[in-house]
């Protein structure tokens, strides 16, 4: 079962232990505390920063016992964690819906969708990529956990262009996951510089317009 952003059960991990969430919720009410739980955390993140974010604050703000709070979370950094996983499972889900099994697409609309997603979340609510998580996710992840998210977001890149049946030639497995490293990268890599709003739109289309002429000129 998936607990947070590192989900690994069984090897070695240089991680502090209370780095990690401790479960994740299944049935309806958990989940419903643990959403209030996030939406606090976000809440008091946007207002106070990483460094004025405390898990008393957050379980008085979501309006849960602290004892209810750390029965998931033992720490802010697992708190993080646990939000990182949800922002990726929720992105997993978008990419789903909007793009692999969206069947009125056509490829260059599917194509375009899948980058736009993928490099530009469609609710910018969520924190899942900024400054401040770059600067901390060494506490929260270890190579093996970002190998994960990398080996889930290639398989649903490779739906998604299972999905156009209308392409000429589908592309190769490797040409996929080149071109989701150029996206994830750069998306990471704009976060960490903040280049201005025209040269992320540029590069957006960029990168639409090499995959559209890849697709089109494959041999």
């Amino acid at each position: 079962m998936k607990s947070g952003f590192g989900n690994a059960k069984g090897s070695a991990s240089i991680l502090n232990p209370r780095a990690k969430p401790l479960k994740r919720p299944s049935q309806a009410r958990a989940i419903f505390t643990v959403e209030a739980i996030y939406e606090a955390f976000v809440r008091i993140w946007r207002r106070n920063g990483w460094s004025g974010l405390t898990t008393r604050e957050v379980a008085l703000e979501a309006g849960v016992a602290i004892g209810t709070l750390y029965d998931y979370f033992p720490s802010k950094e697992a708190l993080l964690s646990g939000y990182v996983r949800h922002c990726l499972d929720a992105l997993l889900l978008r990419l789903d819906l909007q793009v692999v099994h969206a069947s009125e697409l056509d490829w260059p609309t599917r194509i375009k969708r899948l980058v736009r997603l993928t490099c530009e979340p469609e609710d910018a609510s969520l924190p899942l990529f900024n400054a401040e998580v770059l600067a901390i996710e060494h506490q929260i992840a270890e190579p093996k956990h970002h190998r994960r998210v990398f080996e889930e977001l290639t398989h649903k890149w490779r739906e998604a262009f299972a999905a156009c049946s209308d392409l000429p030639a589908q592309p190769s497995q490797a040409a996929i996951d080149a071109w989701l490293i150029m996206a994830w990268g750069g998306r990471r890599y704009c976060v960490a510089t903040q280049p201005t709003a025209e040269q992320t739109a540029a590069w957006l289309s960029e990168m639409e317009t090499m995959i559209r002429s890849r697709l089109l000129n494959s041999p």
